[in-house]
């Protein structure tokens, strides 16, 4: 009798094990202290910081690898992140500066470079990069974790509420501080008359001989609807832009979410006249509805007029513009094909977890503080693209090249709050300061990225100082909370690169200032430096000038553009920031740098007291 029963016994066990370990108990229950809800670059860059510093952590990724998002986009399969290897430097924080696609790590050759050499890398590389920089750095991911409720945990503990999360299987996630990086995934879509008519940028074929002599119409003017117009440009009759705003060029603006040129082809077929083309109207005011002579073919219409008609019965021929022989979108098109980019994804958080929407992007984001956590969702962090409404059109958050610092400051404001680490920070001799920061506005990749966004901050202290680099400027009022540093009588310095808010022609005469007693008028990056000998409060912050990062200081130095973005020059860089510093610090530091031409030659153009 013992030999069937201790078969049968070797069989349940054997059945057991080839389970994983998430199928043991439906309702079993797995808790981290720090869950990171997806495998994207952030999550895999949020993993590196918590690895580093020997946290508990898991990465929770839905599909079988990381970076899944650009297994299917762009779909066009070119990024337009610079990857530019070759900048005759060897200095790796200078050279990030440079490398749009790498994540930070302490292995000097974790970098996209050893999977793609191109400017432009294609798509695919990237999830080979993230593959290599988990395995090579050993994150803690677990795939096939499709996440889709969160929770706030319903009981309140001394170590915080924490996060429920229920995957597919049923099986829940608890932990004490939620991470979220899922990116955008949700194609954004608006409603109108025909709207069911219209092909997503998700869903289109690649192919361009799919497009061959036919007309499209694409819904949008952002990188994925010129991505989209300059692979058919070939093929298609006409390839029409529509959508609310004209568009909006990178190289003008200074934001590499506006039009880059490696996509804007189209607008030289367009104003060199050659059928393509941009219109600009409101999106929920158009129609598109089926042509009566050919129905595959399909018209697009305005309804400025329709004063609250039955929708239903809206065809070509009874819309208001029909007989409008003027109309630019009078002629019939093939395709209609929607490229409105993508929003957050709301629906997996329940009202307990939820955040906000945005009040920028039309709401596409979630809202955040000026240190990432989610507004009303304590413990709660969004990180990477979804972070973006915090600088959205003004900076590089919502991009590798930027985020993959705001995730460190993020995991630097984690250290203080959970483990009691303060900010990390450098003491210096007043002697030594000029020659750092020269060394930093040289140097630095963070705040060279995400300008405007991320500055270091100076704590004076008399004879010498406390240097911190890359904090969140946003959130300077609450300073000490986020960094467990303390003011102290001397005040403190604030080292932004910003540009300028003289609007010129970028490609113009006049488009750069070179004399450096003419700093404050400077159109490019550069940096500068602003003194307060108190923190700035929220009032402050809110109600700072246009334009500005940061309140109105005490004092405020300019240092020149530069073409080559290298401010080392004695004469136009270090004794206007010398005189600055002296003027701060109530210190004569020409003793420290007698070397250097006459100082006394050098007025104060370019501190602004106030």
């Amino acid at each position: 009798m013992d030999s069937p029963i201790l078969l049968l016994l070797a069989l349940l066990v054997a059945l057991v094990q080839c389970f994983p370990d998430d199928y043991h108990s439906h309702n079993s229950t797995r808790h981290h202290d720090y869950c990171v809800l997806g495998a994207g670059p952030a999550g895999l860059q949020m993993g590196h910081f918590l690895s580093k510093s020997q946290r508990e952590y898991i990465i929770l990724e839905r599909n079988s690898g990381p970076g899944s998002f650009f297994n299917i986009y762009l779909r066009h399969r070119k990024l337009i992140s610079i990857n530019k290897i070759y900048t005759g430097r060897r200095n790796r924080e200078f050279n990030l500066r440079h490398d749009w696609n790498s994540l930070l790590s302490d292995r000097p050759d974790l970098l996209l470079q050893r999977v793609s050499r191109e400017l432009y890398p294609d798509a695919d590389s990237f999830p080979r990069y993230l593959s290599m920089y988990v395995k090579e750095l050993g994150l803690k991911v677990q795939y096939g974790v499709d996440i889709g409720k969160i929770r706030a945990s319903e009981s309140e503990s001394p170590r915080g509420r924490g996060y429920i999360l229920t995957d597919q299987r049923g099986l829940d996630y608890t932990c004490r501080v939620l991470l979220v990086s899922t990116g955008l995934w949700d194609p954004q879509k608006v409603q109108f008359e025909g709207s069911d008519l219209v092909e997503g940028y998700e869903s289109i074929p690649v192919d361009p001989e799919e497009y061959k002599d036919q007309a499209v119409l694409i819904l949008g003017k952002g990188n994925s609807a010129f991505d989209t117009a300059q692979s058919i440009l070939g093929r298609a009759s006409r390839v029409h832009l529509y959508s609310p705003s004209p568009v909006r060029l990178a190289w003008q603006t200074h934001y590499v979410g506006d039009l880059r040129a490696v996509n804007n082809e189209l607008l030289d077929t367009y104003q060199l006249k050659s059928l393509d083309g941009l219109v600009e109207g409101g999106l929920e005011d158009i129609a598109i509805v089926r042509n009566g002579e050919d129905e595959k073919k399909r018209s697009a219409e305005l309804l400025d007029s329709l004063d609250g008609k039955n929708s239903s019965k809206v065809t070509a021929t009874n819309l208001p513009v029909y007989h409008n022989d003027n109309f630019s979108l009078r002629q019939p098109y093939d395709r209609v094909i929607r490229c409105l980019g993508f929003r957050f994804n709301f629906s997996i958080f329940d009202g307990s977890a939820r955040p906000p929407s945005s009040e920028c992007a039309r709401g596409r984001l979630p809202g955040v503080t000026a240190w990432y956590e989610g507004r009303g969702t304590p413990d709660l962090f969004v990180l990477g693209t979804a972070a973006h409404s915090r600088d959205y059109r003004s900076s590089a958050g919502g991009f590798i090249h930027g985020f993959r610092y705001t995730v460190r400051a993020v995991h630097r404001v984690l250290e203080l709050r959970y483990h009691s680490n303060s900010w990390p920070a450098i003491k210096l001799s007043i002697s030594q300061l000029q020659s750092w920061l020269l060394r930093r506005v040289n140097e630095a990749s963070g705040p060279y990225q995400m300008f405007g966004v991320l500055g270091d901050i100076i704590l004076l202290r008399g004879s010498h100082c406390e240097y911190l680099e890359e904090f969140p400027l946003q959130a300077l009022p609450q300073f000490s909370s986020l960094s467990g540093h303390q003011l102290s009588k001397h005040g403190l310095l604030v080292l932004v690169l910003q540009y300028g808010l003289n609007r010129t022609d970028s490609l113009g005469p006049g488009r750069a200032e070179s004399e450096w007693t003419r700093a404050w008028r400077s159109n490019f990056l550069h940096p500068v430096l602003y003194y307060y000998d108190k923190l700035p409060t929220e009032r402050d912050m809110r109600h700072r000038p246009v334009g500005w990062p940061l309140p109105r200081p005490k004092a405020v130095h300019h240092m020149i553009e530069d073409f080559l973005t290298e401010w080392d020059g004695p004469i136009s860089h270090s004794q206007p920031l010398r005189r600055f510093l002296e003027h701060c610090l109530h210190t004569d530091l020409r003793a420290f740098y007698a070397g250097r031409a006459c100082p006394y030659l050098i007025p104060h153009y370019n501190t602004l007291l106030y």
